[in-house]
């Protein structure tokens, strides 16, 4: 098949305009062209009284050779790449141990999958509960006030990114098309198909549930097992002349799994296994993470402004944004401000996952039809902003986290501000016409006390710019909500390039946002399926 790029039409093209097109840049009759398929659909909103949609399509032909020929030198036409996946190897007929993945966000998920696909029988052990107890007991927070330290949005099955926006899309590069395997597995697991060709895939909460779970029960119908409330408290690791290599991993309950491949695909806030891991001794570094508030507007206004008299069109749907400011003040010099986690037409959400702190995410659902736009807006800290061990980034992150417990009331309401009387430096006492989402509540005041300084001089710089951007970003009724300190992950556990083990514990295969790889569920996902090929192959070696 030949691959064509930048085919534009208008956004409101009649239904054969699209194979019009494909037939006039290739310069072919409606004969030689056996068919197509839509690869990748986007759209270009610079000028908001014309959106265009922008195409890539595969084209099946009945002389490519011909037409590859005529196009010599166009770089919009090429053969469509492979993109299909093949597995790096198959586990042979007896294993002298099987592999052991910590973790069923989608790093975890993925990498139990690919293993699973190739015949290893991985366990697949979560210190959370299935997705839908997992749910009922996240809900339980949001409705009730009632934090289960281990079942939340941070754990249980599906990771942080069940309760988001399920945005699947990514910026790393991606030389292998491992991309393109996870929308498939997604795919068959019942995700919308239109994930496999939008420019800016996202699922949703309530489809991801469905998903995980249809996932989880393919990976057991080939071999792997999971086991949930199996929370890790230790990884028992021989060592010899400085160098580490896995033996068995020992949980909670007293058992203790022999095995000599961990994935550990944890998340980024499993603090009490970061904690373990560093007893241990595995090579583990502070790394920079964002921390900052979530802010919310209208929904309507970034359509708006970001979709003119488009706004409200089915194939546009509901409005994103990405905005970053480098700060300037004397306070902030240096720092960036930037939108993290974007959700549409969606809701902010209670994400602790330690009793008397307060943290805050965004999630979405498919439809993003709820009234606000929200979206994290995180400054940029280094490990200069927290010195010490490797885990002071921890500790930094719990003393926000706490503050914001404490000025919400210490009851899981999260302390908010309106926008306008921020930039002003004044307490907030009385919502306008935005009103948060986040449940259980939020308690409005003054948050220049819930970061640090510079962070809050960092932020009330950017808002103001951001609103050159996006009309109305600065709008004195938008509220902000605190705080948000679980951008990412405050650690990497380092690992070699190759083999994508520990680099002092051979057999510990770091993975994913925990562990410093991946920030997001395609990251992750990509990273997990990586990790599996890795495991494999090191396994066949030892074999």
């Amino acid at each position: 098949m030949l691959r064509l790029n930048e085919v534009q039409l208008p956004l409101d093209h009649p239904d054969d305009a699209l194979h019009a097109a494909i037939l006039e840049r290739l310069g072919i009759a409606a004969e030689e062209m056996l068919g197509y398929t839509i690869f990748r659909r986007s759209y270009d909103a610079r000028k908001k009284s014309a959106v265009i949609l922008t195409y890539t399509v595969d084209v099946e032909l009945r002389d490519e050779s011909a037409v590859l020929k005529r196009r010599t030198g166009d770089r919009n036409v090429m053969t469509t790449p492979d993109t299909n996946y093949r597995f790096v190897a198959q586990a042979p007929g007896q294993l002298k141990s099987r592999p052991v993945v910590i973790g069923t966000g989608p790093c975890g998920l993925f990498a139990g999958l690919i293993l699973a696909q190739m015949g290893f029988n991985p366990i697949i052990l979560e210190r959370g509960k299935a997705v839908r107890e997992r749910t009922k007991d996240t809900w339980g927070l949001w409705r009730k006030r009632e934090l289960q330290p281990e079942s939340n949005v941070q754990f249980g099955e599906g990771g942080a990114g069940t309760f988001s926006d399920g945005k699947l899309w990514t910026q790393i590069k991606d030389p292998k098309h491992y991309g393109r395997k996870v929308l498939t597995e997604f795919v068959k697991a019942d995700a919308p198909e239109e994930i496999m060709y939008v420019s800016k895939p996202h699922i949703g909460t309530f489809r991801l549930v469905k998903m995980v779970e249809q996932m989880r029960a393919t990976i057991e119908a080939l071999g792997g097992e999971f086991r949930f409330q199996q929370k890790v408290e230790d990884i028992a690791i021989k060592s010899e002349n400085g160098q580490g290599q896995v033996q068995a991993v020992v949980l909670a309950s007293g058992e203790t799994i022999v095995t000599d491949h961990v994935v550990l695909a944890i998340g980024h806030s499993a603090r009490d296994t970061f904690q373990m891991l560093y007893e241990r001794g595995v090579y583990i570094e502070a790394k920079p993470f964002s921390l900052g508030f979530r802010i919310e507007h209208p929904q309507s206004l970034i359509d708006r402004c970001r979709f003119g008299p488009s706004a409200g069109h089915p194939i546009l749907g509901a409005a994103d944004y990405k905005l970053v400011h480098h700060c300037e003040s004397d306070q902030a010099r240096g720092r960036a401000v930037y939108s993290f986690c974007m959700c549409p037409g969606g809701t902010v959400v209670a994400a602790t996952s330690e009793p008397g702190r307060v943290v805050t995410n965004g999630m979405s659902q498919y439809s993003r039809n709820e009234r606000n736009a929200n979206s994290g807006i995180v400054v940029g800290i280094t490990p200069a902003d927290y010195p010490g061990h490797p885990l002071a980034g921890i500790a930094f992150q719990q003393q926000w986290e706490s503050r914001a417990f404490e000025l919400g009331g210490g009851t899981y309401d999260a302390p908010g501000q309106l926008v306008g009387d921020f930039i002003a430096g004044r307490a907030s006492t009385t919502l306008g016409s935005v009103i948060p989402s986040y449940k259980p509540g939020v308690l409005l005041g003054d948050l220049s006390t819930s970061l640090p300084d510079y962070a809050i001089a960092a932020i009330r710089e950017a808002l103001p710019a951001f609103d050159k951007q996006i009309r109305g970003f600065a709008m004195h009724d938008a509220v902000l909500t605190g705080v948000e300190t679980r951008t990412s992950s405050p650690i990497r556990i380092k690992r070699h390039d190759d083999s994508l083990q520990s680099l002092n514990t051979t057999g510990l295969f770091p993975a994913g946002e925990g562990a410093g790889y991946a920030g997001g569920i395609m990251s992750a996902a990509i990273d997990g399926i990586r990790v599996a090929e890795a495991v494999a192959l090191s396994m066949l070696d030892k074999n």
